[in-house]
């Protein structure tokens, strides 16, 4: 008489098609937004991203034996959350981020945590275009991404080898790139979500790499013959080269009007003696004056993040000496 079926179940296949999958929505996000025929571009990217991330840390988890679906602990028994239909619920991308000990460092978890927030905002209204806006982060992502899947998995399972730069039809001039700052307006709902989050983090947090990541580029005129022509070269951060650029950028950034964050200003008036003056009250007094109106010249909008000049600080010192007894 036979036996009972044995059950036939490959070693980490569960695993591998998670690492897989993910892999394929890593790739796919990257080659939907650098296809210029699909203008729906930004949106697409952030679901896709949020997938492989999901996936990819399903899969750490399964390996190191973390449980990553949703449960209930009864005595020693463990009843698991359910779909209607009977599924089991695993854990979300934030759920993922949220454990503790994390596999994935702070400020790459910072990156995902706005873009999932920027998910939330889009995901049940139509919006203009956020492409240019948010490019610094995306290009974070992709690079976390890869790092990660590569710390985790092994660099066999990198996907920087199946990626190339994406070729222009143009170069962009300073005018067009004036324009492309200036068709980058933000919905209301976007813009409120991103001046929160990234008042909450730190100078270091917002200036990191994994959390957004720009890149300065000057035209190359000049090139050995008989050398690969590539469109761009890297170099050392501590070169001769990336020290004389770093310095006439520097140069130029110094000509330019000091900005300010929200965060900042609250605190300069603390500082001041104004305790009780909050982020609530500034954002009170800049609707209350139409204060971001670009023809009064007061802030700016640099990568969907509004800064403030020095004119509007002094508005609000004003404003807090003439309500002294509210903000003591």
């Amino acid at each position: 008489m036979p036996g009972p079926k044995k059950r036939n179940r490959r070693v980490h296949s569960v695993s591998d098609e998670l690492i897989h999958k993910s892999r394929e929505a890593a790739l796919a996000a990257v080659q939907i937004f650098n296809n210029p025929q699909i203008t729906f571009k930004s949106e697409m990217f952030i679901v896709l991203m949020n997938i492989a991330w999901t996936y990819m840390l399903h899969a750490f988890y399964r390996k190191h034996g973390v449980e990553y679906r949703y449960f209930e602990q009864k005595g020693t028994n463990r009843r698991f959350d359910r779909t209607a239909k009977g599924a089991y619920k695993y854990w979300e991308l934030e759920r993922c981020l949220n454990e503790d000990p994390s596999p994935v460092d702070p400020d790459s978890a910072n990156n995902l945590r706005f873009l999932i927030g920027i998910r939330h905002e889009i995901e049940h209204q139509m919006t203009t275009s956020i492409d240019a806006s948010f490019s610094a982060k995306f290009q974070a992502c992709c690079l976390n991404y890869n790092d990660h899947i590569k710390k985790f998995f092994g660099d066999e399972h990198a996907i920087d080898k199946h990626l190339s730069f994406s070729l222009q039809f143009s170069s962009i001039t300073r005018d067009q790139a004036e324009q492309l700052e200036a068709q980058s307006t933000l919905p209301t709902h976007i813009k409120s979500f991103v001046e929160g989050f990234e008042t909450k983090l730190t100078e270091a947090e917002f200036n990191s790499p994994k959390f957004a990541y720009r890149v300065l580029f000057i035209a190359k005129t000049a090139n050995h013959k008989g050398q690969a022509d590539e469109v761009i070269e890297f170099v050392k951060a501590d070169s001769e080269l990336a020290k004389n650029v770093n310095h006439k950028y520097a140069l130029i950034k110094e000509t330019e009007r000091p900005k300010h964050r929200p965060k900042s200003i609250v605190d300069t008036m603390k500082q001041e003696g104004f305790p009780k003056f909050s982020l609530h009250y500034h954002t009170l007094i800049w609707q209350e004056q139409d204060a971001k109106n670009p023809a009064k010249g007061l802030g700016t909008n640099v990568e969907g993040t509004w800064f403030w000049y020095e004119p509007w600080i002094e508005q609000v010192r004003t404003h807090c000496q003439a309500n002294a007894e509210r903000y003591r």
